[in-house]
């Protein structure tokens, strides 16, 4: 029989113990021991640990770094797209993720857009850009003709709405001619009656100074008028486009009805101009059906009138003419002067007996025939118009007539 040696200090009191033993794993035993768990007839007991996968898994992409990319790439905002991508690195640095190239793009890429801003602003580029954007917004939003341009409409009607026009040489046949066009002022949309009135009134207007020669403007061609919608007001539309077009259903208009200085020669231009003097004082005419229903409104129109066929009278003298239109015009300005004295007697008519008998008279010496003569000797058109269009007339147009509008 043995006797083991006595315990020395740093040996455990009992019996002897084998040092514990630990499976072999296929990457060897582990660098520390593991903690024992109860002891099983079958050796010790392995806790469990979490498995090992043979797949690794990526670190997330940073999301501040996309979002910088995507505002420098579309440098809307490129002071936010700098600060998310300075913000997105410190993250990418302290948390292990992914997106740095991400990140550096899309801040160089907003440092650029914002060094871009702030010459723009520098130098008055910002403004210019805004206002084409505004200007685009108007074009998109209303049909864009200038004076001198023909077009068809869509079935061929000048009335009701459109969003579009298909623009067509002037001398072919066409639906309406552009004579003028100007701006409504700005605010909220006056409504369609408002803008209606408006339109009316200025074309009207305007139409003289495209086509001067109102003898040469056939008979069925009225004003219409392309005027904004309410939709389009809010997308910034102002525009209303003046056109002529012909009030017969189905019909046409043919060649351009543009006579003005860049188709007519000087003395043509002096005569009508002077004749224009006249129309716009007989279309200031009393709304009224009967004279003695606005007797002083008459008188004071009969005065107008009087001072204007002075001022056309005035206006043939001071031109110089050709040598084979000096007679007939020296005739029409005497014509003038005896019709203007008539009307002078007229606005100056004690009653209402008075009034017609010198406006009857001073009516007819303003026969448009009277100015065929000296109409023929410049090479201007000789046949005269209904007593409701035209110039050198009795009457005078003051708007108003079979035209339309055509929304847009």
């Amino acid at each position: 029989m043995s006797i083991p040696p006595p315990p020395g200090p740093h040996q455990p009191q009992g019996p002897y113990q084998p040092p514990p033993q630990y499976p072999q794993g296929p990457y060897g035993p582990p660098s520390h021991p593991q903690p024992q768990g109860p002891q099983s007839p079958y050796g010790p007991y392995q806790p469990w640990v979490q498995g090992y996968s043979p797949y690794n898994q990526p670190a997330p992409v940073n999301g501040l770094a996309i979002t910088s990319l995507v505002f420098g790439v579309l440098c809307c905002l490129p002071g936010v797209g700098l600060l998310l991508g300075l913000i997105a690195l410190r993250q990418i640095g302290r948390r292990g993720e992914r997106g740095k190239g991400l990140a550096i793009g899309g801040s160089v890429l907003s440092g650029l857009g914002l060094a871009l801003w702030v010459l723009m602003l520098a130098t008055g580029g910002a403004s210019s850009f805004w206002e084409g954007v505004k200007e685009g917004a108007r074009n998109g939003a209303s049909i864009s003709l200038v004076k001198g341009e023909c077009f068809d409409a869509p079935g061929g009607s000048l009335g009701g709405e459109t969003s579009d026009v298909d623009k067509v040489p002037c001398s072919g046949e066409h639906d309406g001619e552009v004579f003028a066009s100007f701006r409504l002022k700005d605010g909220t949309y006056p409504g369609d009656d408002s803008v209606s009135s408006t339109a009316d009134e200025r074309c009207y207007g305007l139409q003289d100074a495209y086509a001067m020669d109102g003898w040469a403007v056939p008979d069925d061609v009225d004003v219409y008028y392309l005027t904004p919608t309410e939709g389009s007001w809010s997308a910034g539309d102002r525009e209303v486009t003046c056109v002529f077009g012909n009030v017969t259903e189905g019909a046409n208009l043919t060649g351009s009805l543009r006579n003005d200085a860049t188709v007519l020669d000087p003395d043509q231009v002096a005569y009508l101009k002077a004749a224009h003097v006249l129309n716009a004082a007989l279309a200031t005419a009393p709304d009224t059906e009967y004279v003695e229903d606005d007797l002083p409104g008459h008188k004071k129109w009969a005065g107008r009138v009087s001072a204007a066929l002075a001022e056309q009278a005035r206006m043939l003298r001071a031109n110089e003419w050709p040598a084979d239109a000096v007679g007939q015009v020296t005739v029409l300005a005497s014509d003038l002067d005896k019709a203007r004295a008539e009307w002078a007697k007229a606005a100056q008519a004690k009653g209402l007996d008075a009034f017609y008998r010198h406006y009857d008279t001073g009516l007819k010496l303003l026969d448009p025939k009277k100015a065929v003569p000296a109409r023929k000797a410049l090479g201007l058109e000789t046949t005269p118009p209904p007593d409701d269009k035209g110039d050198d007339r009795s009457g005078g147009s003051s708007g108003g007539g079979s035209g339309g509008a055509l929304a847009v």
